[in-house]
């Protein structure tokens, strides 16, 4: 524990039923928040003390009062919602923005009707990214693995879709990767295309049923295709989700964005530390984000290895690799 002046605040929970949904299978959440505040907590049936530095007790207090709130609005409270309540606390932002965030983690946010699932954001940043795809027609998502940017891209055009605020879905990724051409690899075209949209299955197969997303391809209210297929094509009343797009080139980013037809939206999601590009060819997620920054209806949404929220070796290991880049 820091060496600073420690102080004391205890704070007790109304609701017997919910404290244990609270503190975890043998406390496992309150080990969770002494080990990334550096305090220390003790707990007697609706009970705890927290024992730290100032600044850290209040970090703790907001923390539970997040997590709490979660419950007392029937949701869950998992390891990962403790991670992100920790973010919360922990992230240097604004009043406004914090409020967000808080509200955000507090409130069920998403509502995606797939066997009673909810999709909350699991960090400030994917507060804002939400609110960033609700207010404008062109999102800009780029950083690490796993801090959601594919998933919630997914997740609230799905919601929009079962709104009726969109008729398609369209899902694209370029298909360069790992060195590989799509014209040396085996099989029909069909096969040879979804290894590199897999993980977009992946992401709607979390949203949808099994037979909703069959019946839905087939009639064409979600389509999944290399970028390459949106070429020549006007995209009205849509959501375009464009993944990995680091991968594109300028050329093959205009093309992309100029789809874009009445009553759309784009979101375009990348990580630009993990370009797949042959050397000397600029990234066209790059270009784009330097070129379009003061287009009014586009918003920028960066994400970092503190908004990994995976698991915290995920954080761990991304952070590893950037401190070895830096260095670099």
């Amino acid at each position: 524990m820091s060496k600073e002046a420690v102080r004391r605040i205890g704070l007790q929970f109304d609701d017997n039923t919910l404290v244990p949904l609270l503190f975890g299978e043998h406390d496992r959440h309150l080990a969770q928040i002494e080990e990334e505040l550096d305090v220390e907590i003790s707990s007697r049936g609706n009970e705890i003390i927290i024992i730290g530095p100032k600044l850290k007790l209040q970090m703790a207090q907001t923390v539970f009062d997040v997590l709490w709130d979660r419950l007392t609005n029937n949701l869950d409270v998992s390891e990962e919602d403790v991670s992100a309540a920790i973010q919360v606390a922990l992230s240097p932002m604004d009043k406004g923005t914090r409020e967000l965030a808080k509200k955000a983690l507090m409130e069920p946010h998403l509502k995606v009707q797939s066997g009673n699932k909810t999709i909350t954001p699991r960090s400030p940043r994917q507060a804002e990214y939400l609110e960033a795809i609700r207010t404008h027609h062109l999102i800009f998502s780029t950083g690490p693995a796993g801090t959601g940017k594919t998933f919630l891209a997914v997740a609230q055009a799905v919601g929009m879709m079962q709104a009726g605020e969109i008729d398609r879905l369209i899902l694209c990724r370029p298909a360069v990767e790992a060195g590989e051409h799509l014209g040396f690899l085996p099989g029909n075209m069909q096969e040879k295309i979804d290894p590199y949209l897999r993980p977009i299955y992946d992401a709607l197969h979390e949203m949808l049923p099994p037979e909703q997303i069959a019946r839905r391809l087939a009639d064409g209210t979600i389509e999944i295709a290399p970028l390459a297929f949106m070429r020549g094509r006007t995209l009205s009343s849509a959501m375009v989700i464009l993944d990995e797009a680091q991968n594109t080139t300028p050329t093959q980013m205009k093309m992309a964005l100029t789809r874009i037809g009445e009553g759309s939206h784009m979101i375009v999601t990348g990580d630009l530390s993990q370009t797949d590009l042959p050397n000397g060819i600029k990234s066209g997620l790059r270009d784009a984000v330097d070129v379009l920054q003061n287009v009014k209806d586009a918003a920028f949404i960066e994400f970092d290895e503190s908004n990994v929220v995976r698991s915290r070796i995920v954080r761990q290991i991304v952070a590893a690799y950037d401190m070895r880049d830096k260095k670099k």
